[in-house]
Parts: C-alpha cells; sequence; structure tokens
C-alpha cells in the first residue's frame, strides 16, 4: 500500500497550525521554550568543559525539560556524566611519590598552586629527593616565584648533578635558563664578564 500524496499547494499541518490565530501564540511560546532549552544546554557545555560539573549539571537539568527531544536527551547523558565525576572518591595520597605524582600532573594543568601545595608535602615525607626537588623548582618558576625556584632548583642539582643538565634542556626553564642567577647554576662553566 502506497503513502497517501498530499497535492502541492496544500498547506501542511504545521502552516496550518500557525497561521490560526490561538495556534500562532503556541508556535511561538513553543519556539521560546525551544531557544531556552538549547541555550541552557549551550551554557550547560561551557561550564562542563571548564570542569564546573555541579553549575553544568543544573543547566542540563534544566535543558531536559525542554521542548527538543534530542536536546533533552543529550541533556540528560551529560547530567548523568556530571553525576558520576561528582560521585568519584577524592584521590587519597599518602606518599611521598603520590603527592609528587599528583604534583606533577597539577603542573601539567598548569595548576600551580596546587601542584606547590603537594610537591612541598612531598618534600617534605622525603626531603632528600632530588626530583621532587627539581619539579618543586619547575612549579615555582612557573608561577612567577623566582627565589623559591632557584633554591629547589639548586637543592635539586646538590643532591643530583644530571638534574643541571636536564634542567637546561627542559622547555618549562628556558624562559629563566639564561636569567641570573639562573645562568650561573646551570651554566657555570661559562665565564661571567
Amino acid at each position: 500500500m502506497s503513502k497517501p500524496q498530499v497535492p502541492k499547494n496544500a498547506p501542511s499541518p504545521e502552516t496550518a497550525r500557525a497561521t490560526s490565530g490561538s495556534s500562532g501564540a503556541a508556535v511561538a511560546a513553543q519556539a521560546a521554550k525551544s531557544q531556552k532549552q538549547l541555550g541552557a544546554f549551550e551554557a550547560a557545555m561551557k561550564l562542563f568543559h571548564a570542569r564546573k560539573l555541579r553549575e553544568a549539571r543544573e543547566l542540563f537539568l534544566e535543558a531536559v525539560e525542554g521542548p527538543e527531544r534530542d536536546v533533552a536527551q543529550r541533556a540528560q547523558v551529560h547530567a548523568a556524566m556530571c553525576d558520576r565525576r561528582l560521585e568519584q572518591a577524592p584521590v587519597s595520597l599518602q606518599s611521598a611519590e603520590d603527592h609528587y605524582n599528583y604534583g606533577v600532573a597539577m603542573i601539567n594543568a598548569r595548576k600551580l598552586g596546587e601542584a606547590r601545595l603537594h610537591l612541598e608535602k612531598a618534600l617534605a615525607l622525603e626531603p632528600k629527593a632530588d626530583h621532587i626537588c627539581y619539579a618543586l623548582s619547575l612549579s615555582l618558576a612557573l608561577a612567577g616565584d623566582l627565589g623559591g625556584a632557584y633554591e629547589n632548583l639548586r637543592r635539586a642539582i646538590e643532591l643530583e648533578p644530571r638534574n643541571r643538565i636536564i634542567a637546561r634542556q627542559d622547555a618549562d626553564f628556558a624562559p629563566v635558563a639564561n636569567q641570573p642567577p639562573f645562568d650561573a647554576l646551570l651554566y657555570p662553566e661559562k665565564k661571567n664578564w
């Protein structure tokens, strides 16, 4: 059985509804609700990507209530992702290596204050660990604390001389490597004129 053909000049059901008096207001209200839903979803996605999960979750739940089913479905999936991420157990750091590894991850994420905190905890647990001194120096240099960075790098080189070569080749130390007093620490063989 074939589908009935609609005459080409006949108005579609949507057009017929839109042109009737009271239905026009309903269509406008539906369009406004759709826009509001889409706006909530887009704002939620921005918060989601910024890792502001609680705020994003609220907007996703708001978008779930809108008239657009595909947007509502995606919003529901993202709200569930927010819930799962918010329910994750906090990181339990016990050893110096745990704090060191977390601190390095925070350096890579450029969360330098948090990196410093964990690297200082790691150094308190293992004061003679050259790699921890090196990482702490790096986090301080990136944060602009050049005095603290110098002292920790000096200590790292004192504990393990190979750290001098590593720091020379480290792109993160490049901005300060040729500035005093880092230049004398990293390139002691150069004569200061």
